[in-house]
């Protein structure tokens, strides 16, 4: 028999407590906070005037081989730089 124990803890505001930094204080040490995060795994909210703007956690995913960020399986082909004709705009329309 195997017997398992879930510990619930409950915020006020339904939500999770997570250590927050402001954003100077955040710009000041930023390397050493990054270690910080990489080695412990904890999430580290950034606030500005006291509201979150970014949250900073351990990378999880792998590097992509693709430039930014597109699906590998993705080619671009043709001119994607130059204007379309007025008849491509109307067929889009």
């Amino acid at each position: 028999m195997t017997m398992v124990m879930i510990m619930v803890i409950h915020f006020p505001s339904g939500e999770l407590s997570m250590q927050t930094i402001q954003a100077s204080e955040f710009k000041a040490r930023c390397l050493a906070i990054m270690d910080q995060v990489a080695e412990s795994g904890e999430v580290i909210v950034v606030t500005k005037n006291g509201k979150p703007v970014a949250e900073l956690h351990p990378y999880a995913g792998e590097n992509r081989s693709s430039p930014f960020g597109l699906h590998p399986g993705l080619r671009i082909q043709g001119d994607i730089m130059s204007p379309l004709a007025t008849d491509d705009w109307e067929a889009l329309a």
